[in-house]
């Protein structure tokens, strides 16, 4: 089992509605930034594999369960943990503030080919430096 990507997201006032929580756009905002982020740190920004590689990992499915707010001000560490499929991959998200989980989730990407000539599957490399963050 390797370990997962983590970041610290810590809330701002704008990421907040008026009754002073992470409005749960803005919590979407904070994971797909997750992703983005650790994309980046394995070598694979998603900028670079799409104009670069020919390829890219679409969004396909979302799914997320709020447990408890998130308020102004709060730090939130996000953990990223891919699940890698042969054609995909799920990024699975748990969120804590203060130790407990605020909310968890997914995204489910597909490997697919630019322009829109379906899936292929996940590069070598790719799988590769994923690979040490990834549940098995």
């Amino acid at each position: 089992m390797g370990e997962p990507y983590e970041r610290v997201w810590t809330v701002r006032f704008s990421d907040t509605d008026p009754f002073g929580i992470a409005h749960y756009p803005r919590i979407v905002d904070a994971l797909h930034e997750t992703s983005d982020m650790f994309m980046q740190e394995i070598g694979f920004p998603f900028w670079e594999i799409s104009q670069e590689r020919g390829f890219g990992l679409p969004l396909v499915e979302m799914n997320f369960e709020f447990e408890r707010p998130v308020e102004a001000g709060d730090d939130v560490t996000v953990e990223l943990t891919p699940s890698l499929g042969t054609r995909s991959v799920r990024f699975e998200y748990v969120a804590r503030c203060d130790g407990e989980v605020a909310f968890s989730g997914y995204e489910q990407r597909v490997c697919a080919h630019q322009g829109g000539d379906g899936s292929m599957d996940l590069p070598d490399d790719l799988r590769e430096a994923m690979e040490p963050y990834a549940d098995d």
